[in-house]
Formats: C-alpha cells, sequence, structure tokens
C-alpha cells in the first residue's frame, strides 16, 4: 500500500525526525522469510534478504501485521496481527518460528542481550525507518487506542487472525455482502492452512444488542425505540463502558484495524454492530451526546477515507494480504451503510438546531461517501433494507384489535 499524506498535510519536519532517532521505538524481527507481506500501521513491505525490522517508531499504539508466503511464493498463509503499546527508545524483539510460521517471543534474557546490540545500533543498516509522511493517517485511525482499550479486547496470546475463527464464521449472521467476503478471506487466505492453535481464542469484544428488547411497552413505543436507539447506547454505555465514550470510540477503533489490516471477520462483524449501534442515533447526536458524535463522525470519515477505496487491484501480489480486496459488494446501495449513513446524515442535515463541529464533519463525511463509494444520498426513494439483516431497523406490528 503505496502511503498517502499525513492527515494534518505536513510531514514530520526534520527536528522531530531526529528526535525520533533517538527516542523512536525499534522493533527488531529476526528470521523472517524472504517475500512475506508484512505491515506496521498503514504502511506494507515485501521483506528482502536483509530486512531485520523496523526503526523510528513514534511511542503509541501501532499495530504489526504479517503472511508468509509458500516456498514457491504463490500461496500465502492467513494473516496474523498483533497490537503494541510501544514507549519512548523502547526495543521490541521478536524471531520468526519456521515450524509455527510466526513471530514468537524471546526469552527475557535473550530479548535484553538483542535489545543492547540495537541501542547499540549494530543492526542499523537492516532496520528500515518508519515512514514518518503517513503516520497523520495512522494517528487519525488509532485516536483512542490506549493501553487500556488494547489490553481489554486483544485475545490470549495478543494473535489475531482468522484461522482461528473458523467456528465462530459459521455461526456469523450472513447477509450477501458477508457471505461473499467470507468465501473471499476463505479463498485468498486460506490456500495454504494455518497450523491449528486451538487454546488461542478470539477478540474480548463488547456484547452489542440489535435491538431494545421488550420492556412491558406498547409496540409503538418499542418500534420508536428501534428506530432511534440512543436509548440502547445508553444502556451499553453504561453497563460495559462506565460510561467513558472514548472506550467505546477506542473498540471501535480496535476493531476496524483487526477488520480492516488483521482481516479478522469476528472483527469486521464487531465494527459492524459499533457502527449500526451508533448511525442508529437520532437523539444523542443532536442533544444528549453531541461531543461523542462529533468524535465518531471524525472516526468514521478517516475508517472511510483510509479502508474504503477503489484502487485497489484485487489481483495484484503486491497488494496480498495487504487489503480485504473489497469488491464491488461494498460500494452497492444494499450495503448495510448505505441505509444507516443516508439516515444518519438527514438527521443532523436537515436538524433546525446543530452543533457546528458536527455540522462540518456530517457535510465531510456525505461528501466523502459521495465520491468514494458513488451514492447519491439526496435521493428520496425509499431505504433498501436487506431483510437478513439482523441490524436492520425493527418494525413491531400494531395490534389492530385492541
Amino acid at each position: 500500500m503505496g502511503s498517502s499524506a499525513a492527515a494534518d498535510g505536513a510531514p514530520m519536519d526534520p527536528e522531530a525526525a531526529t528526535e525520533l532517532a533517538w527516542k523512536g521505538v525499534s522493533l527488531l524481527l529476526l528470521d523472517v522469510p524472504q517475500h512475506t507481506v508484512l505491515g506496521i500501521d498503514t504502511q506494507v513491505f515485501s521483506v528482502g534478504p536483509r530486512f531485520k525490522g523496523i526503526k523510528m517508531l513514534p511511542p503509541g499504539p501501532h499495530f504489526v501485521y504479517y503472511c508468509s508466503p509458500s516456498r514457491h511464493g504463490s500461496e500465502f498463509a492467513p494473516t496474523v496481527g498483533f497490537f503494541l503499546t510501544t514507549h519512548p527508545s523502547e526495543v521490541i524483539v521478536r524471531k520468526w518460528n519456521a515450524q509455527e510460521e510466526r513471530l514468537v517471543k524471546l526469552s527475557e534474557e535473550e530479548e535484553f542481550r538483542y535489545s543492547e546490540a540495537v541501542k547499540r545500533f549494530e543492526f542499523d543498516g537492516q532496520l528500515g525507518p518508519y515512514n514518518l509522511d503517513s503516520f497523520g493517517d495512522w494517528k487519525e485511525l488509532s485516536s483512542y487506542l490506549s493501553q487500556s482499550v488494547i489490553e481489554r479486547l486483544e485475545p490470549i496470546g495478543g494473535e489475531i487472525t482468522i484461522a482461528l475463527e473458523t467456528s465462530w464464521m459459521d455461526r456469523a449472521p450472513q447477509t450477501d455482502m458477508e457471505r461473499r467476503l467470507m468465501e473471499q478471506l476463505r479463498e485468498d487466505k486460506f490456500a495454504k492452512k494455518a497450523p491449528a492453535q486451538p487454546e488461542r481464542g478470539g477478540c474480548y469484544y463488547t456484547t452489542i444488542p440489535a435491538s431494545v428488547k421488550h420492556r412491558n411497552i406498547s409496540a409503538e413505543e418499542l418500534t420508536l425505540l428501534n428506530l432511534d436507539r440512543t436509548s440502547l447506547l445508553e444502556s451499553v454505555l453504561a453497563k460495559d463502558y462506565q460510561g467513558q465514550e472514548d472506550l467505546l470510540l477506542g473498540e471501535l477503533q480496535f476493531s476496524f484495524i483487526a477488520f480492516m489490516m488483521g482481516q479478522s471477520l469476528e472483527s469486521f462483524m464487531q465494527w459492524k454492530a459499533l457502527v449500526s449501534l451508533l448511525l442508529s442515533c437520532s437523539e444523542a447526536p443532536l442533544h444528549t451526546r453531541t461531543q461523542m458524535f462529533v468524535k465518531f463522525t471524525r472516526v468514521i470519515y478517516y475508517q472511510f477515507m483510509h479502508g474504503f477505496q477503489r484502487t485497489h487491484d484485487s489481483r495484484s501480489s503486491e497488494d496480498k494480504g495487504n487489503s480485504l480486496f473489497l469488491d464491488e459488494a461494498w460500494f452497492s446501495r444494499d450495503i448495510f451503510l448505505y441505509r444507516l449513513s443516508k439516515d444518519f446524515l438527514t438527521v443532523i442535515l436537515e436538524a433546525p438546531v446543530v452543533d457546528g463541529d458536527l455540522l462540518s464533519w456530517a457535510r465531510k463525511l456525505k461528501m466523502l461517501l459521495e465520491t468514494t463509494f458513488g451514492w447519491d444520498l439526496e435521493n428520496s426513494t425509499a431505504n433498501l433494507i436487506d431483510e437478513d439483516d439482523e441490524f436492520a431497523p425493527v418494525v413491531v406490528e400494531m395490534d389492530r384489535s385492541s
């Protein structure tokens, strides 16, 4: 993936670059097979003969992901990814385990020995510099990813991979688009099977209810509660996030990164559940949670900007393992995002009184969706609803006899 310009428009100045040479994080990756596709954040490399890792990483959260080729280089194992929370001048060491075809941690003693060697610049010529020009993009994608968010959500062992999600995949709610996504991932990623590691599970995601359940209220009230999910958002925030909005936004970013870069289907379903919940609120953005929705709209703006581009050539070997090769189904008007975005933007753009920041980000989001997806969001024809979609609005039939 070519890195785009920093989100704030300006590449890092030479002074900051010099400081990172001293205070930046080093990621030493030993014995990684040649031609392995390896990514960090929004940057992707193909491993060459002298590659031993990456230097000058800005401290903070990062996501490392890789997929190894077969001996002939034509097939790839499923992508494996893991999050890191890094500190100034830290050295992180991983070594390739040929048997398990994955990066593993070393003993404390070995790690210390290699760390000291990195600090003495012994590996300097074999460490590629982190591309600081694309750091602005990554900052926007990870702005709510704190160490506590990562520790709360990451799987035991830290590894995220679709190879461990096979039993879960069979139970997933499957709309047409999701069925195609599953087929695509299975086809591309299981050409070469990853070794089974049954003791490792998936991420510890929050359970997001698809709808408000019956609570001794009328059918009409229940329908209204499900059309505007503000009360559902409030109960999820109170019960699962101790009222902390940024924790929910952190989970939204974690699941998007694990889905888009780590190719985790479980993470796609979580991202979809969170986006569906937030886009289905109309009271919260206008009145009760306006600042949260300014943040949310900005978060998904950058997610769409980075993740959903039509420029990827799905057959490009360079991009192998780098994006989900999102096919045309993602841009069609029957995707859940079309209906939800259209309704959400209508609520904000047509409100008589609305917060200026929210209005500004809503306009930017609308323009991005129209240019990236080619959607007509002005069209007032009936919304398309996929009946298989568990996140579609619940309309309760009135009992006419009463």
